[in-house]
Parts: structure tokens; C-alpha cells; sequence
């Protein structure tokens, strides 16, 4: 015990000696060391011409870099050699650089280096710039594509690998633009909205006959066009099918007028030889909404604000933005409002059109009925507001998508479904005198659009020619009707339902795809054909090629 006492006394003596006597040794500082000067380089992009890279210098008072092409990769570049000859850049942080003017598809070995004082470092990377662009073709006006829903749904429905072979196809072809059927005649959507059913099923011809195809798939059908037709560079537009709420065959029926009950007022009433019909009470396969009803409009706006909330769709095109027939719309609310359109009472039969006419209007219509052409006139004021709405309707969610129409070319006659797609300036009264007012010109809609599509719906030998029924002359009466007012009037065939007769050869039908083209492009602004499905069933793409080349030839 005594012994342990002790020590601990001395070393508290000890202790108490160094702090008092004997201060802490301090090492004398060591002689100043420099870290070395390093430098990163990281690659960022390659293009054909141009190779982009990061210089990360740590510790460094000056820094150069220098491209060279691969040619000897033995021979390594020291720093001072970089230094010497290469550019010299920002030394106290990182940087992103562009070696330009370089050769596409080669080799390229990018040295860095570093120096301060009398230390320096080198690093360096390769990289090779990519194959250049292949030279760009001449640039026509558009060249249009449609593709019906229910006609290419075996294939769409539930695959996105098909949208893309296709429309890989009809760009290789020669295609600018594709409109999608987003809204088929059952009036049910295949796009995003809350306000309608999505479609469930549709009806298209297979080999094992008329055939129900069913939507198993939940992508987004139209933003997969989107995104595939943009990848290839292609315009997408959503092809909407206006004024149909419904339709039936021998596989069912669907759509909104069918489902709901409560909705057989927005149902068009028919001129029949039987009397007044709701559409739905008779014999239609398509049932169409009357468009003078205010909630049929409203509903129709409130589905085109939802489409055009796709920020990345090139355009809409309005299909059957029409009445049906000349039968339709003779619902109450309608002829109402006719007779307060001309300030009279009207016995519609006696005064207008006889039961049951579906006829055109020619020699032989007697001018008894007195209100028949104001009833023309009232009808094409009706869509020509429906249209003013839609427009509208469209503008206020999405400024710049463009706005359009598709309408058959045969304009003479196309009073039966109540459209004037003319031009405002155009006097429908001068050129057809039989059956439209002085006024029915105002009420010609083609200043409202950005594009219309035109149905030069002529047969395989019609190809050339300047009347109705031939495409050129379709073409070229669609510019003169429109006379400016719209900015693109693309016009084109159904390669598809253009001989029911089977009046041609299939090498007749190939020549006039071909003809085509260049027919309706020369006489109008652009080229629209009907439909994908015909080209890919007859595997006729090579023939629409050849004449978008022989377009292109001549440019």
C-alpha cells in the first residue's frame, strides 16, 4: 500500500513539474508542400460535325484542351504539348466545351491538361462523332393520312407495336400528316375525357368475316399516336366525328343515345314518308344528334375542350359535322324555330320538302315550295354556328392546334346535309341559283379553318378532269369555292370504296393511286387519302409512294 502511494505521488510531482517547468514541444513545421494539378475530362455529346465534353481541373492555374483525330493511338500528347498548341480555358472551375468542324463518323482523342508552377498533368478520353444526317428531301406542302377507327381497330386496339410499324410505314411512304379517328360513328371517344365512355369494342371486317373487336388495352389510344407519329416526325391529328351519338349493327348497339333514354331528344327527327321519326324509331345503322339542340352543342364543346387539351396535337378535323340527310332535323324545337326564322307559320310538307325527299334539287323540284331554299339557309346558319362554338370551344384551351373540317368535294349537291363549306365571298346564289338564297353565302364557314380535308371521291378512271366526280376537278373547285379563306385545302381519293362496281383491274386501281397524287396536290395545297386500311390490306404503299416521289421530282 505504501509502495502505490508513493507512485502516485511522484508521478503527481511529475506532473506538476512539466506544467510549471517544461512547456509542450512543438515540432517545427514541415517544408511546404504543393498538391499536383489534376484534370477530367468527361464526354457530354456527339453529333456529326461536333463533340461536347466537361473539363474538371482541380489545382490549377491554367488549363488547355486539344481534338485530334485518331489516327496513330500509340502516340500520347504530353502536357506542355497541350498546353502549347490547344485552347486555353477556364483553370478554377469545371466547363463544358464544343470541339466543331469535325468529320462525322470518326474517331477523336480529346487531351486535357493542367499546369501551376512547374507541375502539370494530362489526361485524355475518345470519342466518335455520329453518321451525318441523310440529306433532307424537298419539303412538300402536306401530304395527309386517315385512319378510320373501327376499319384499322384490329390492329390499334391493343397494340402499340402495330401503331408504330404503320406509322413507320406512312412516313417511309411519303405521309407528313395522320389524322386518328378518335371518335367513331357509336359517338364513344379513345381519348382522355370524363364527360363520355371510352370505346369498348367496335365492329371491322376480318378474314373471318364482320367481326366485334374488343379494347383490352388501357393506354391512352390517341397520345400513343402522339407520341410515335412526333418520334418519326410525322403530324398527328384527331379525326372527331361531330353530330353522331350512336349506332347499331348485327354485332349490337352503343353509344350515348343508346345507353341513356333520357337523351333521345338530342336524337335527330326524320322527314319520312311515314311522318315525323326520332332516328332512334327508325331504320338509321348511325343515329345522329339534331344540331340546333343547345345541350347536344354544349356537350359536343365540353369533348372538344377535353381534346384539345392534348398540348402536343398537331390539329382536329371534324367529321359529320352535319345533319344527316335532307330528312333531318324536323324535330318541334326545329321547325319552331324556322317558321320564327322566316316570320311565318309553315306547313313543312307543303311549303318546304314533300315526305320522304331525299333527292337533289333540280329541274324538276317545284318552285311551290316557297321556303325550300330559306329551309337550305337556315340549315347552313345552324352548322355554321355550331362551328363558330366548336372553334371557340377549341381556342380557349389550346391557341394553337389547328382547326378544321373534312367535307365531301361534291359542293353542289351539298346542301342535303345543310354545310356550305365555301368561303364567305363566295355567291353560292350566282353559281347554283336553284337552290340557295343571296344569303346562304354568309353562312359559308371556311374562313373559321386552318385545314380542310376534301373527299375526292371519284373512281379509279375519274383521276383527271375539271368537274365534280373527277379528284383534279374536285380539287380544283374546292379552291375556288374556298377562294383563299382557308390558308390549306387538301384534297384526295377512297382508294378503297372508289370501284363497288368492280369496274377496273387491280393494275387500274394501282395507276390511279399513283396518278392521284400529283393530280390533287397540283390543284390544291396538299394531298389527303382515305384510308390506311386500304393500303395495308391490298399492301399498296409502294403505289402512293410513287406518287408522292413524282410530287417531289417535280419540286
Amino acid at each position: 500500500m505504501k509502495k502505490l502511494l508513493l507512485s502516485i505521488g511522484l508521478v503527481a510531482a511529475l506532473a506538476a513539474c512539466t506544467d510549471e517547468n517544461n512547456p509542450v514541444y512543438e515540432y517545427p513545421a514541415r517544408p511546404d508542400v504543393e498538391p499536383m494539378p489534376a484534370v477530367t475530362v468527361t464526354p457530354v455529346a456527339a453529333e456529326y460535325n461536333a463533340l461536347e465534353f466537361t473539363l474538371s481541373p482541380v489545382n490549377a492555374e491554367e488549363c488547355s484542351y486539344l481534338c485530334i483525330e485518331t489516327v496513330d493511338d500509340d502516340k500520347q500528347l504530353t502536357a506542355a504539348e497541350v498546353i502549347a498548341k490547344g485552347t486555353a480555358v477556364n483553370a478554377t472551375e469545371a466547363g463544358t466545351y464544343r470541339a466543331e468542324g469535325l468529320y462525322d463518323e470518326t474517331s477523336y482523342n480529346i487531351y486535357a491538361a493542367v499546369r501551376k508552377g512547374d507541375r502539370a498533368a494530362v489526361s485524355a478520353i475518345k470519342m466518335t462523332t455520329t453518321a451525318a444526317p441523310a440529306p433532307a428531301g424537298p419539303t412538300t406542302n402536306p401530304m395527309y393520312i386517315w385512319v378510320d377507327a373501327a376499319a384499322n381497330f384490329p390492329d390499334f386496339a391493343n397494340s402499340t407495336e402495330n401503331i408504330r410499324r404503320d406509322l413507320t410505314l406512312a412516313k417511309e411512304t411519303g405521309f407528313t400528316d395522320v389524322v386518328v379517328d378518335v371518335r367513331p360513328t357509336n359517338g364513344d371517344v379513345l381519348f382522355k375525357t370524363d364527360k363520355c365512355d371510352q370505346v369498348a369494342w367496335l365492329g371491322a371486317w376480318t378474314a373471318s368475316g364482320y367481326t366485334k373487336i374488343n379494347r383490352t388495352e388501357s393506354f391512352d389510344y390517341l397520345g400513343a399516336f402522339i407520341e410515335i407519329g412526333h418520334e418519326l416526325g410525322l403530324r398527328i391529328h384527331a379525326g372527331f366525328n361531330t353530330m353522331v351519338g350512336g349506332n347499331k349493327s348485327n354485332l349490337g348497339a352503343q353509344g350515348i343515345l343508346v345507353r341513356d333514354s333520357s337523351k333521345k331528344e338530342w336524337a335527330t327527327v326524320l322527314n319520312t314518308k311515314g311522318g315525323m321519326v326520332n332516328t332512334l324509331d327508325s331504320d338509321e345503322t348511325t343515329y345522329f344528334f339534331n344540331p340546333h339542340n343547345a345541350d347536344v352543342q354544349n356537350y359536343i364543346c365540353d369533348l372538344l375542350k377535353d381534346l384539345a387539351a392534348y398540348k402536343d396535337l398537331d390539329g382536329i378535323i371534324l367529321d359529320r359535322g352535319r345533319f344527316d340527310s335532307m330528312l333531318s332535323d324536323c324535330s318541334e324545337t326545329t321547325l319552331k324555330a324556322f317558321e320564327e326564322y322566316v316570320g311565318e307559320t309553315v306547313d313543312f310538307n307543303k311549303d318546304v320538302l314533300p315526305a320522304g325527299f331525299t333527292g337533289t334539287i333540280n329541274a324538276d323540284m317545284p318552285y311551290e315550295h316557297k321556303h325550300l331554299k330559306k329551309w337550305l339557309e337556315f340549315r347552313a346558319k345552324a352548322i355554321h354556328d355550331l362551328m363558330t362554338k366548336a372553334k371557340e370551344a377549341v381556342r380557349s384551351v389550346n391557341g394553337s392546334v389547328k382547326f378544321g373540317v373534312y367535307v365531301g368535294g361534291w359542293y353542289s349537291t351539298y346542301y342535303d346535309v345543310g354545310v356550305n363549306w365555301a368561303s364567305p365571298t363566295f355567291d353560292t346564289s350566282a353559281a347554283f341559283p336553284r337552290w340557295a338564297t343571296k344569303e346562304y353565302m354568309n353562312f359559308g364557314y371556311a374562313d373559321l379553318m386552318e385545314h380542310m380535308l376534301i373527299g375526292a371521291y371519284a373512281s379509279p378512271g375519274n383521276v383527271y378532269g375539271s368537274s365534280e366526280w373527277t379528284m383534279q376537278g374536285f380539287c380544283q373547285l374546292a379552291m375556288k369555292y374556298t377562294a383563299g379563306a382557308c390558308p390549306l385545302v387538301c384534297g384526295g381519293p377512297d382508294v378503297g370504296n372508289w370501284d363497288s362496281s368492280d369496274s377496273y383491274t387491280d393494275a387500274q386501281e394501282y395507276e390511279a393511286i399513283t396518278k392521284s397524287v400529283k393530280a390533287c396536290y397540283d390543284a390544291c395545297n396538299g394531298y389527303f387519302l382515305f384510308d390506311m386500311i386500304h393500303l395495308k390490306k391490298a399492301n399498296t404503299w409502294q403505289y402512293a409512294k410513287a406518287g408522292i416521289d413524282e410530287v417531289k421530282a417535280s419540286l
